[in-house]
């Protein structure tokens, strides 16, 4: 079963044109194209060659035995003393021809010559001489060349010129067949070659694909494994790596420590940092609370703005740091629960009725303490303007692009809302458009920059039931039905 999924995975895996994948396959798929089809034209080229020397050869027979079935009567007269036993020299333009012809010293045809002696198979068609067209003698005395013949067909012609004995007349022997039984045969050839080499190719192909797959799959274990991290499966890079491969499994995992390292030190220095804060500026507000002058006025309203200060850039380093702590993750209704639990309890005298819907397996990709923080501002401000009724939801989102997993989480209320034109508004750092209601104005604006940090988005519109709906969109954990 593990097999049948692996293979099922790597069938509707997509090759990229700037995959390593690609790039292997491509590179030797060419290589091999051009040998393969190197090897066609070497293997037809050397079959061809043997297919003429074949051919020439048994023309040199037949023209041997042409010369030796000729003979000089008296007269000057020549006859053929017997047949040369082929049927194809008695057929008209049958494609095998031979002709005689009685030459001067000058090697030209004799005026004073009938017609020359020519096979049946010629009809009233002459051969024309290699020797005369420019073709020199070999080394055995033969002048071979391809020429236009009867019936426009290109025939291989081999001529032959000598002295028969007790004569001293020259004479000039041709042969000729069709070139056309030579180009039947390559062409076959090569057919059956280019088909050969072709399922060759295929095969090769198939077995290189097979072999890159089975190359790179170490890189394809290191990328699941990591995915497996940043999804909160596992902690650290796991599993068996080949020696090339292990020295940067073994780097990575280092860095991933070294990072949680630096990470937990970060929040550290934060936090001493903010205790540090805190109570200089609760003495500088406790010593002025108790003076009436413009001095103490002022020293009261910096002090409080330096707490909205610190307090607002020490969430976001928090924050910052949080959001890249790799493998990180939270069950999202288990915090939801406790969120309105505990809501419950301090609005309980407001008879508040705090609807929660949430589906299951709902994994928010990140810490604990900043879903809480993020889900806590909004049903805290949902809760502080309803006037009898928040409902909040909680569910998968369909609508991602690029590859992201999403969840949407939407809080809503039935207070008096908040109109378009002051949305964006209350999204800045500090901005309280209601000073009846208290609070320091920086839940939506923490809210807006955590959700910014963890790459998700917020929308501020008008609830169904009259007052404010927020909708935030959160990476989530998609539970994978991978086999290891």
């Amino acid at each position: 079963m593990v097999l049948a999924i692996d293979w099922h995975r790597v069938k509707n895996q997509k090759v990229k044109p700037d995959s390593l994948a690609f790039r292997l396959t491509a590179a030797a798929a060419l290589w091999i194209g051009v040998v393969l089809l190197a090897a066609a034209f070497g293997l037809t080229s050397l079959f061809r060659n043997a297919v003429e020397a074949s051919f020439d050869t048994n023309l040199d027979v037949v023209l041997d035995s042409l010369i030796a079935s000729a003979e000089v009567v008296e007269g000057n007269e020549l006859v053929m003393i017997r047949s040369l036993g082929e049927a194809r020299f008695q057929r008209a333009y049958s494609g095998w021809y031979w002709q005689i012809t009685a030459l001067d010293d000058r090697g030209t045809p004799l005026e004073k010559a009938a017609t020359p002696y020519r096979s049946p198979s010629l009809w009233d068609s002459l051969l024309s001489s290699p020797v005369d067209a420019g073709t020199p003698f070999d080394s055995i005395n033969l002048s071979r060349a391809d020429m236009l013949g009867p019936v426009d067909r290109t025939i291989r012609v081999l001529e032959r010129r000598l002295i028969l004995p007790e004569t001293n007349q020259y004479y000039s022997f041709i042969v000729a067949g069709e070139r056309s039984q030579i180009d039947e045969e390559v062409g076959n050839f090569q057919g059956t070659v280019l088909i050969g080499l072709l399922v060759l190719g295929i095969g090769v192909l198939i077995a290189l694909l097979i072999q890159v797959r089975f190359g790179l799959r170490p890189l394809e274990s290191v990328r699941e494994a990591l995915a497996d991290i940043r999804e909160g499966r596992e902690d650290k890079l796991r599993g068996e790596f080949p020696s090339e491969i292990r020295p940067l499994a073994e780097e990575l995992n280092s860095l991933l420590d070294y990072t949680t390292d630096m990470l937990e030190r970060s929040r550290t220095h934060v936090g001493n940092l903010a205790h540090g804060l805190k109570t200089p500026l609760s003495v500088l507000a406790n010593e002025s609370r108790g003076a009436d002058s413009q001095l103490a006025d002022i020293v009261s309203r910096e002090t409080a703005n330096m707490k909205e200060q610190v307090a607002h850039h020490l969430a976001r380093a928090r924050m910052a740091a949080s959001v890249r702590v790799l493998g990180a993750t939270t069950e999202v209704q288990p915090v939801l629960e406790r969120l309105t639990h505990a809501l419950d309890k301090i609005f309980s005298d407001r008879a508040l009725d705090i609807d929660l819907d949430c589906d299951d397996g709902l994994v928010f990709r990140g810490e604990g303490q900043d879903l809480e923080e993020l889900v806590g501002n909004l049903l805290e401000n949902a809760c502080k303007w309803g006037r009898s009724e928040v409902r909040i939801r909680a569910s998968a989102y369909a609508g991602a692009t690029g590859g992201a997993a999403l969840f949407e989480l939407t809080v809503e209320d039935d207070g008096p809302g908040l109109p378009e034109n002051e949305r964006e508004r209350a999204l800045k750092r500090g901005e309280r458009l209601d000073e009846a209601v208290p609070g320091t104005g920086l839940g939506l604006s923490i809210v807006n920059d955590l959700t910014r940090l963890y790459r998700g988005e917020i929308i501020l519109s008008t609830s169904d039931l009259g007052g404010l709906k927020v909708i935030l969109r959160l990476p989530r954990v998609v539970v994978s039905q991978r086999k290891v």
